[in-house]
């Protein structure tokens, strides 16, 4: 790799991975795309960008194909809760609309936005990875328990569109990896909530997910691409 953007870099793993990234010798600029204003150096390059707009992605598109495209994206943004405060449904009798557009907005139209107008800017002559933060309860063969519908359905369709993307761009890109990534329970301000019930040691810290995704992407090749992985390198079931 010699350039990474991270999309979502305000946020508990968007942030880590900028700064595991900045930190290795192999990596010569770090974007950093977030709708919060970041006071960054080095080799982070901080773009305004929310997820959401897609005339906002497109222009942290033009910029970094004018000031150096990147052969590593990792679309690291996402939400589990309503913007109200609700929580996940526990049943179809909670489903809502507006909410449910909400958890789709965020979590799988960003994503695909994001490859709209950024994987044209992917090499095609050497390895590139376009990878997104799944969730392994987003995995159809996985659900054993249910509930959860929006945050459930819209990782499941982020899953699909990247098998899709992978399918496609490889056609054209025959180096490339296009994955989902599932981090773990991260402690994070997405996860908190719900980290009460969880056994002792199955919460990891940001810097600890962000250097075990990073060396899970570090070990995919092309052979893997449309894949969904975990943070410990195991395949997870669509």
């Amino acid at each position: 790799m010699t350039c990474a953007c991270i999309f979502g870099a305000g946020g508990g793993i968007g942030s880590a991975l900028v700064e595991a990234l900045a930190a290795r010798s192999d990596v010569e600029r770090v974007y950093a795309a977030s709708r919060k204003s970041l006071a960054l150096g080095g080799k982070i390059v901080p773009l305004a960008c929310d997820v959401t707009d897609e005339g906002a992605i497109a222009e942290a598109a033009h910029r970094m194909e004018r000031e150096g495209p990147p052969d590593l994206v990792i679309v690291a943004s996402g939400a589990l809760d309503f913007a109200d405060g609700a929580g996940p449904e526990r049943s179809y009798r909670k489903l809502d609309q507006a909410r449910m557009a909400q958890l789709f907005a965020l979590n799988t139209i960003a994503p695909a936005m994001v490859a709209r107008h950024v994987l044209p800017l992917l090499p095609r002559d050497k390895r590139s990875v376009f990878a997104a933060i799944s969730a392994k309860v987003g995995s159809i063969a996985d659900n054993r328990l249910g509930g959860w519908h929006s945050y459930r359905a819209s990782k499941a369709a982020l899953n699909m569109l990247i098998r899709n993307f992978a399918i496609e761009f490889g056609r054209t890109h025959r180096e490339s990896v296009i994955v989902s990534l599932h981090p773990g329970t991260v402690d994070t301000l997405l996860s908190r909530p719900y980290q009460r019930n969880l056994p002792t040691g199955q919460v990891t810290d940001a810097a600890q997910a962000a250097q075990s995704l990073l060396t899970v992407i570090d070990g995919l090749g092309p052979a893997d691409s449309g894949g969904f992985f975990a943070w410990d390198g195991q395949s997870i079931p669509f």
